[in-house]
């Protein structure tokens, strides 16, 4: 699912594009997360950003697939600068960066959701819980502007 909404208000415009789908918690919707992810944001002119989104994107997926239930659900927002992507699934327990020693084979996702990431978070649902992160989202263009940056709007 995905959509364009514009809200004009007087005579500037501004655009949140969003999308969404429910994966299976299994490991194979990490594969698919990480297609979804450099599927819709390259329709959405945010190249620069992919590879990062799709890093963290692949992170926050297997954590859900390794530790939740139910089924995940991602999606997408890209709106005034930022493009923000949630991860939800049905297990309430909100995650937390760990201490790994050098040698560890886990441990490190939200650290590289830390470090690549303008910010991230989670919070509980009704659900579940929800964990996010975001990115600048400068689409493609003559002008570099921000996606969903404010616009003037012909009279």
């Amino acid at each position: 699912m995905s959509s364009i909404l514009t809200a004009v208000t007087g005579r500037r415009q501004t655009t949140c594009r969003t999308a969404s789908w429910w994966l299976s918690a299994d490991l194979g919707s990490v594969c698919d997360a990480r297609r979804l992810t450099r599927e819709r944001l390259a329709d959405w002119g945010l190249d620069d950003q992919v590879e990062s989104a799709e890093l963290l994107v692949s992170e926050l997926v297997g954590n859900a697939v390794e530790h939740a239930y139910g089924p995940i659900r991602l999606s997408f927002s890209a709106e005034d600068g930022l493009l923000r992507c949630e991860v939800e699934d049905e297990n309430p327990d909100l995650p937390h960066m760990r201490v790994v020693d050098a040698d560890a084979e886990s441990g490190r996702g939200l650290f590289l959701v830390d470090v690549l990431s303008c910010c991230w978070g989670g919070e509980r649902t009704a659900r579940g819980k929800a964990i996010w992160f975001e990115l600048p989202a400068f689409a493609r263009a003559e002008t570099d502007a921000p996606i969903g940056a404010l616009a003037p709007v012909a009279a």
